[in-house]
């Protein structure tokens, strides 16, 4: 039993892609795809979901070869695995979702196998908050158990109760701004923070695409900018590659305080800028570790200012 590991549930699927670049179609993607191959990084990960008899085992065998347990992952065979389908705008600043086939996600109830209980950390996908609660239900924590949950906009409007009901059972909620502002019904950033911590999450990362993420805690207001890039490809899977970043920091290690926190949001803000710079989870599969130390260290002279401003 491996505690030290970041469970991470959610969504496997496939992304039919209209880009500015071309047309992309049958594209590994999900939530827990991108948060599993992030966080292998820097972690042992245990993965669950639920996949169909159209997923490939050659995308299993990827995962394992990278330190990810699929012994979470059910595979239905009568039915197709998730699908998604969207386009992007020529600037990639918004995009349409064309089709949502759920198919086997439609029925998914996360089961926690034995081995996964005591993870050390763990990311609870945009799935359904029912689900999320339900996970909550099976996994044993412990006094350095984190839990770090996502949502979306659809279970915002959709699930209100639900998503009240587990927002104060988490250590860290991880959102966008656009769906930060929905859910609070404010706008200036701070606001939008004050208002969702009251509704229970210790801590709150708003994440804002290019312009980096912001961390809201009881020790104020931390920011860590996005990595300037000469080209981005395709923003699909960025946060979730966000979030299992720094799952797959914060499961490597007993420390809970907001400095930690805080480091690893630079470790999650690196991978994602690798995620961007491919289609899928293409460049994210490429990188090195040593890719990986040089674009940390790339942001730490971006952000060193030289000692005291005073």
């Amino acid at each position: 039993m491996d505690s030290s590991a970041a469970l991470v549930v959610g969504s496997l699927a496939f992304d039919d892609l209209d880009m500015p670049t071309g047309e992309f179609r049958d594209v590994l993607g999900g939530a827990a795809t991108y948060s599993s191959i992030a966080a292998s990084f820097l972690s042992p990960v245990h993965l669950v979901g639920v996949i169909g008899k159209d997923f490939g085992e050659e995308h299993l065998d990827m995962l394992r070869a990278r330190g990810v347990d699929t012994q979470g992952v059910e595979r239905q065979v009568n039915g197709k695995t998730f699908r998604w389908h969207g386009r992007y705008s020529k600037d990639l600043s918004s995009r349409e979702s064309i089709d949502t086939q759920l198919n086997v996600f439609a029925d998914f109830r996360p089961k926690i196998p034995a081995s996964y209980k005591q993870s050390s950390v763990a990311l609870l996908g945009n799935i359904h908050p029912k689900l999320q609660l339900e996970v909550l239900s099976q996994v044993e924590r412990g006094p350095r158990t984190m839990v770090i949950a996502d949502t979306m906009n659809f279970w915002i409007s959709g699930e209100p109760k639900t998503l009240a009901e587990m927002l104060p059972k988490i250590d860290l909620f991880v959102i966008n701004d656009e769906e930060a502002r929905q859910l609070s019904g404010k706008a200036n950033m701070s606001a939008v923070a004050r208002e969702i911590r009251k509704m229970g999450p210790k801590r709150l990362i708003i994440k804002r695409g290019e312009h980096g993420a912001m961390l809201f805690d009881d020790d104020g207001c931390f920011y860590v900018p996005g990595y300037p890039l000469e080209e981005v490809l395709d923003p699909t899977g960025a946060g979730d590659t966000f979030a299992g970043g720094l799952a797959g920091y914060l499961a490597a290690r007993s420390d809970r305080s907001t400095n930690a926190v805080r480091r690893g949001m630079f470790y999650a803000s690196a991978l994602a800028s690798f995620c961007v710079e491919g289609i899928g989870p293409k460049r994210l599969l490429e990188v090195t570790k040593d890719d990986l130390k040089a674009r940390l260290d790339a942001f730490t002279r971006m952000v060193d200012y030289g000692g005291a401003l005073h």
